[in-house]
């Protein structure tokens, strides 16, 4: 059998983890211990999973995802996590579609530090978009949707109202 992969522990030198991104990874290393898995049986790719995970694969997984998995661990480690933006982005992409948003377009969604303004009532109403959520009037929000209520006094679509969405073709537009 072979020496496991690695521990996964942070490599002496790297100073890489989720949140102090290294300036000077290994990369040939990690290129290096990735092709390796490809060489790996699946017995093997499975305790590895296990080592990394805390626990077993999930049962019919195929080989292929079990080796872009662990892959994927190894590059996190050893570069770093997923940003607070980008968690954040995925976290609201997945909101709306377990909503069924259709009329969301991940495309649309504004980055950190877009300043959002909206027209109502004579009033211009604006909006800072932030990493953890977004600022009205000083306050924290985590959605347009509240602060599209608080404008409006009624509930709206906060990315509807701050003009981040698609109209469908036809539609008239918002008051």
């Amino acid at each position: 059998m072979k020496p496991p992969i690695h521990d996964l522990s942070p490599v002496p030198g790297r100073g890489g983890n989720r949140t102090n991104r290294p300036g000077n990874a290994n990369v040939a290393e990690v290129d290096r211990q990735i092709a390796e898995l490809v060489g790996r049986s699946t017995h093997e790719l499975r305790l590895a999973w296990r080592q990394s995970y805390g626990t077993g694969p999930p049962l019919g997984l195929s080989r292929d995802l079990l080796i872009r998995a662990l892959a994927d661990q190894l590059q996190e480690h050893s570069y770093g996590g997923m940003s607070r933006a980008l968690r954040r982005r995925l976290q609201t992409l997945a909101g709306e579609f377990e909503r069924g948003g259709g009329s969301f377009d991940p495309g649309l969604l504004p980055k950190t530090g877009t300043t959002l303004v909206r027209q109502w009532r004579g009033h211009a109403h604006t909006v800072l978009v932030r990493e953890d959520g977004f600022e009205y009037e000083g306050q924290r929000y985590r959605s347009l949707s509240v602060i599209a209520e608080r404008i409006t006094g009624a509930h709206w679509s906060g990315p509807r109202f701050f003009g981040l969405t698609k109209r469908a073709v036809g539609a008239e537009p918002d008051r």
